[in-house]
């Protein structure tokens, strides 16, 4: 038991002390691999403007695997099917609640998928929708209406959830924005430069609330 509490604070304060950030690899089919360019453009857009000093070289961690912990800041995307094993939703939680924070950026059409399996990570946890005036819309950059809309697919509002754990906002998922395209070349999208910066600058806020809470 003194082994594990030890490996398990170890791990805790890896996660408080890096200025790190990782892709989120999933099981179930869904495309954990789109947006390629989103977050090393991300990343280096904080580093430029927000003081960060964080690996522009981009690394993919496994839900599942330990590996998870050295990383303050996880993001996970896509557009289809989720599936954590019960041993995943346990690492992942177990990470949440150490200190860790999760980004869930729906690509459009994951919605339905992972908040059935965010029932697994946390049972007793709803998402809530994140109010106008939550610290994350002001970290470092002020967004007085909340979740910016960076892409058009139904016609729908943009919607920030989270799932809070002591008060603290360990999760959030962004739904009808799809920051993560604004994120990604401008090349890719063809997204005028207006729309890119209101995504890069709440991906800053995202990044900066994620490392100082």
């Amino acid at each position: 038991m003194k082994f594990i509490v030890t490996i398990y604070f170890i791990l805790t304060t890896t996660v408080l002390l890096a200025q790190d950030v990782a892709v989120l690899k999933y099981k179930g089919g869904g495309d954990w691999y789109s947006n390629p360019t989103a977050l090393p453009n991300l990343v280096k857009y904080c580093n430029d403007n927000i003081d960060t000093n964080i690996n522009e070289n981009i690394q993919t961690v496994e839900v599942g695997s330990t590996d998870i912990f050295q990383f303050p800041l996880l993001h996970m995307t896509g557009h289809g099917n989720v599936f954590f094993s019960d041993d995943d939703a346990e690492n992942l939680r177990n990470y949440l609640i150490s200190g860790g924070f999760l980004h869930i950026d729906d690509n459009y059409g994951m919605e339905p998928y992972i908040t059935k399996e965010l029932k697994k990570v946390f049972p007793n946890n709803e998402l809530r929708e994140i109010p106008k005036d939550h610290e994350i819309f002001n970290t470092a950059f002020n967004f007085p209406n909340g979740l910016p809309k960076i892409h058009e697919h139904d016609g729908k509002a943009p919607q920030a959830f989270g799932i809070f754990h002591e008060d603290r906002l360990v999760l959030l998922f962004t739904f009808e924005s799809d920051l993560g395209d604004g994120w990604e070349d401008a090349e890719v999208h063809n997204d005028p430069e207006e729309v890119r910066e209101k995504a890069l600058k709440m991906g800053a806020n995202i990044v900066k609330y994620a490392f100082t809470n």
